[in-house]
């Protein structure tokens, strides 16, 4: 008998991937869109649409159908969570809210991941359901970080390590050593703007992850519209922490910065001092 996934849907195409690799690992996939999800009825049995402030239907749809399992999937917007009215929602929903405390994701992560281990419902990592799109590291570009952008890549890495551990975001922008952009709240693409715009062209962009991240709430990605942003204020480099970013849509992805000229790599600790 094939085991119930109930499959939380943000926006994008991950969701219909990480569908698709349910299916393929024996699940049997009941999803719920709390944004567009396009690609996902092709592995599912079900949609349902879902919203942030209405958590009454969800639980129960899960209860209801067996689930033994969840994963996330997708971007849920953080302005949206931050905006959302307390006083529309439902008592599930509102004792999330009164859980977490606050609405810090990690927080909020936490109060949803008890309130489906109260019910017996195990959230899953994400990562063994995204494939070959978890960064690895190396340079994946024609392009490749000159030694002066690879100090910046550096500069870079260890402040946004410094911020991903401190929750306040995951990005950085930075030209000759000086930080332009810390992301916050609102996302990378616009903390990338941001800091293009400041720092002008040359500029060097930088995703890391909290050492503490959990991978059972989200997997930080870059992906198209990520390459676009940087490629518009005509930064120089864009640099995540291999093995802990997702490339979403890789090969579109890859394709993109090599179009634009920027040079896309994976590092780890140890940055290579050149080309």
């Amino acid at each position: 008998m094939e085991r119930a996934l109930g499959l939380m849907c943000g926006a994008g195409v991950l969701p219909a991937r990480m569908a698709e690799a349910a299916r393929g690992r024996g699940w049997r996939v009941l999803a719920f869109a709390f944004h567009d999800a396009p690609g996902v009825r092709a592995w599912a049995e079900s949609v349902v649409d879902a919203s942030v402030i209405e958590l009454g239907p969800v639980l129960g749809a899960l209860q209801r159908d067996g689930v033994g399992a969840v994963l996330f999937s997708g971007t849920f917007s953080m302005p949206d969570i931050v905006r959302a009215d307390a006083t529309t929602a439902d008592a599930v929903a509102w004792e999330v809210g009164r859980r977490a405390g606050s609405r810090i994701d990690a927080r909020l992560a936490e109060a949803v991941i008890a309130t489906l281990g109260s019910l017996g419902i195990e959230v899953l990592d994400q990562r063994p359901f995204v494939g070959d799109w978890l960064a690895t590291a190396g340079c994946w570009t024609a392009r490749r970080p000159t030694d002066a952008e690879w100090q910046d890549v550096r500069r870079g890495l260890d402040a946004a390590r410094l911020a991903a551990d401190a929750g306040i975001g995951q990005s950085v922008v930075v030209r000759h050593g000086v930080v332009t952009a810390v992301e916050a709240v609102e996302g990378t693409t616009e903390a990338i703007l941001r800091g293009v715009r400041l720092g002008g062209g040359g500029t060097v962009v930088v995703k890391a992850v909290a050492r503490s991240h959990d991978y059972r709430f989200d997997t930080p990605a870059i992906g198209p519209d990520t390459i676009q942003a940087a490629a518009d204020g005509q930064a120089a480099v864009v640099a995540v922490e291999a093995g802990r970013v997702l490339l979403v849509d890789r090969e579109a992805t890859i394709a993109a910065a090599d179009r634009a000229g920027v040079a896309l790599v994976g590092v780890e600790d140890a940055c290579p001092a050149g080309s």
